[in-house]
């Protein structure tokens, strides 16, 4: 057999016999074949032998390595071979259609058409693929890629290292007009809008050098100094457009990532741990205020930095007011709770741990502080409350025991047990309770409304194109 695509050689040889005005026939009498198997090769359907190839490279008079070669012979026979792959596709096939076959009879216009409906189609099905399932393993499979990582990713360190170089920032608070020159320095300007699409954090006209963001932070603890060194970030990273939901989670994550350390500066916050861990005194509180970011893009930053420059296995959590994780980042063995994909979004955590029993404490000014006993082992943790416009939620940096001494806070009494993944832990009722309460309850759920949301809607996930492109049509004069 030949090491050729079938359908490639197939319009090589078809290309050939018409160019030189023979039928069928003719060709099939002067390689010593019959017609019909000379038709197979042609459509691709039978996969010659090097002998019959030869044979034909000779009656064509055609070099055999024009006959092998990997690109059609013409943009029509390119068009007519993409036909053939997409009706031999499951997808197509799923569809229980017959075949359409590019004969001669058919203008280069109507097989064109065609085509737009076939790509159109894959297009469709490629969106819709992205299942909330296929979602949630591709982020499980991030964050283990992750805890390889320690939480930590060099190559976008040096990126975020060498952009604030051009403005000479090294430590303390980054300042609004600091990130503009940041941004001026890659050629865009950055720009503050009302009218920012609605599925839209930001949005970079690259055609006239801009950023465009919202007239103020919005809620969940974005601020425009984070957004515009996110857009930033597509840029400097070398983002493309993302073909999978997967690849649009790693970008998503590596933007982030390089947000933080801007704000944060390796070289500046490596010093301030170490210096904080010499002192048995490392807080996120004093590190977020040391360089003036939110409580949550602190200890997410110190999950980046306490493995891999400090020696401390950590873990952290932001869990909403009903006890869901909507973040988790862990290497120091907590037992978090997952479903059957290794997902841990979405699950509910023990209501013994700081990150539930922070919510019940009245004064939430503070960072509250507790040991957690697990099947795992002890581990010490602090958390911090907070609220969005919509819910309430706890931001938790914790590590195993031993490193607790590292810590303010070690000292507190609070301690409590879990035995999760045990249901009787937390989430079978007592007896007693379930005998009372099992016919006389009916609870109202709330229902989450990414539930029934789909996941991507346009060139980026959950991104609508024609609300961003008309935005930048409003913008661009």
């Amino acid at each position: 057999m030949v090491d050729a695509d079938p359908l490639l050689l197939g319009q090589a040889v078809r290309h050939a016999r018409t160019t030189r005005g023979l039928t069928l026939d003719q060709l099939a009498a002067r390689v010593e074949v019959s017609a019909s198997q000379l038709s197979l090769v042609e459509t691709g359907r039978r996969e010659p032998k090097i002998g019959l190839v030869r044979a034909l490279s000779d009656a064509l008079d055609v070099p055999l390595a024009t006959l092998l070669a990997a690109e059609p012979p013409s943009e029509r026979a390119a068009l007519e071979i993409e036909l053939a792959q997409a009706q031999r596709g499951s997808l197509y096939r799923s569809l229980g259609l017959p075949d359409v076959k590019a004969n001669k009879g058919m203008s280069t216009p109507v097989l064109q058409t065609i085509l737009g409906l076939h790509r159109e189609l894959a297009r469709r099905h490629s969106e819709a693929s992205a299942t909330p399932e296929e979602a949630r393993r591709a982020n499980t499979e991030l964050r283990l890629w992750m805890r390889g990582r320690d939480s930590h990713l060099p190559y976008v360190e040096e990126a975020a290292a060498d952009l604030l170089g051009t403005v000479g920032h090294t430590s303390g608070a980054l300042s609004h007009s600091s990130v503009s020159r940041m941004a001026r320095s890659l050629g865009l300007e950055i720009m503050h809008v009302s009218d920012l699409p609605h599925s839209a954090r930001s949005v970079i006209d690259l055609a006239n050098g801009r950023i465009y963001l919202p007239p103020a932070s919005i809620p969940g603890g974005h601020g425009l100094r984070a957004l515009a060194l996110q857009a930033m970030a597509h840029r400097l990273l070398g983002h493309e457009r993302p073909s999978t939901y997967a690849e649009f989670l790693k970008q998503r994550l590596e933007i982030n990532y390089f947000s933080s350390a801007c704000l944060m500066p390796l070289r500046a916050a490596v010093e301030s741990l170490q210096k904080a861990k010499a002192q048995r005194d490392l807080s996120v509180e004093d590190f977020r205020d040391g360089f003036g970011v939110t409580h949550e893009a602190a200890a997410m930053r110190m999950s980046n930095l306490l493995t891999s420059h400090l020696g401390i296995r950590m873990h952290f959590l932001r869990v909403t007011g009903d006890g869901a994780i909507a973040k988790a980042a862990e290497n120091d063995g907590l037992p978090l709770p997952t479903d059957v994909t290794g997902a841990v979004e979405g699950q509910l955590v023990c209501r013994h741990w700081a990150a539930r029993t922070a919510f019940a404490r009245t004064n939430r000014t503070t960072e509250h502080y507790q040991y957690d006993d697990t099947p795992a082992g002890t581990f010490w943790s602090a958390s911090q409350t907070g609220t969005t416009e919509h819910d309430e939620f706890s931001i938790t940096v914790g590590v195993p025991f031993a490193d607790a001494k590292w810590f303010r806070g070690r000292d507190t009494e609070r301690r409590e047990t879990s035995t999760c993944p045990d249901e009787s832990c937390c989430r079978r009722p007592p007896a007693g309770l379930t005998a009372r309460w099992r016919d006389a309850a009916w609870p109202s759920a709330r229902l989450h409304a990414h539930v029934l949301a789909p996941l991507p809607s346009g060139t980026f996930p959950g991104v609508e194109d024609t609300e961003v492109y008309e935005f930048l049509d409003r913008h661009a004069g």
